[in-house]
């Protein structure tokens, strides 16, 4: 199995984190919501695995290419 680094696509906020370490993800799943000029800007799981870590929390501002969130691929 390998990590797979997720990267915020935009500048901006975190909106919301849908999943936590520990949880199971389809690929398509949404994982974080980022707020970017009035925009909700959804970070999508390209492949299924589990959440490793998340390395952000609500409220906290990203810059595009930020890692984000570390998925174990299945």
């Amino acid at each position: 199995m390998s990590t797979y680094e997720m990267k915020a696509e935009v500048t901006g906020s975190v909106w919301k984190v849908l999943k936590a370490p520990g949880d199971a993800v389809a690929e398509g799943e949404v994982l974080i919501i980022f707020e970017s000029m009035k925009m909700e800007i959804p970070l999508i799981a390209e492949d299924a695995g589990t959440v490793t870590e998340i390395l952000v929390a609500e409220g906290q501002s990203v810059a595009e290419g930020d890692t984000v969130l570390r998925l174990e691929l299945s």
